[in-house]
């Protein structure tokens, strides 16, 4: 690979289908020259905290991620350089011993609920993307994956919604839906929409004549 590679940002709140989304331009293009990475690996490593102290951890707040490391990861790629992605336990609360090798592809979709609030990842991408959903439809989404995929009890997934990610969502992350190219209503289901990104990409790899 000899030239930059295209990098394409998906926010949007948490159960807005963004996930979906990127996980549907991902497949549109051949393997061999996209990798999909998620914000959600880059959460701060917290093994110098207790188990306690872990639990209190807001992962709806810009301060949760390290983005220093996303940002080096994403210039490591960009310049051809393959990186190691860490992996994070929910269940510790914390970054795993694990990692996984990430190698140079032409398109990269960085997906995550934060990261078009930080204006030195925002200036790395080409394209960006924000998946908007009704607050009633995320917190439905977001309730079944908690309990099915984090063994998470109802009340406490509707405790910390209430207190923690409605309060986050207004205050982080429906602000930096102003810097997107692309609003994507209605997520996974937006056929029409996802349609359209996978054509302008296509068009912008033809353009730099990367594949």
């Amino acid at each position: 690979m000899s030239k930059k590679p295209i990098v394409i940002g998906v926010a949007g709140g948490t159960g807005s289908g963004k996930t979906t989304v990127a996980k549907e331009i991902f497949y549109q293009f051949n393997e061999q020259s996209i990798v999909l990475i998620e914000q959600d690996a880059y959460y701060k490593d917290q093994s110098h905290l207790s188990f306690e102290e872990r639990l209190e951890t807001n992962y709806d707040h810009p301060l949760a991620f390290d983005n220093d490391l996303l940002l080096e990861h994403l210039q490591m790629l960009s310049q051809g350089k393959g990186v190691n992605k860490p992996v994070y336990d929910y269940k510790a609360h914390t970054r795993s011993n694990d990692v996984i090798t990430i190698d140079p592809k032409d398109v990269i979709i960085v997906e995550g609920i934060l990261i078009l609030e930080d204006e030195r990842l925002r200036n790395m991408m080409d394209i960006k993307l924000f998946v908007d959903a009704d607050a009633d439809i995320r917190i439905i989404r977001r309730l079944v994956r908690d309990i099915e995929e984090r063994g998470r009890s109802i009340q406490s997934v509707i405790d910390q919604y209430t207190s923690i990610v409605r309060p986050m969502h207004l205050q982080f992350i429906e602000p930096t839906k102003r810097y997107a190219d692309v609003i994507v209503p209605e997520g996974g289901q937006n056929r029409v929409a996802i349609d359209l990104m996978v054509t302008k990409i296509r068009t912008i790899i033809e353009e730099k004549a990367i594949l």
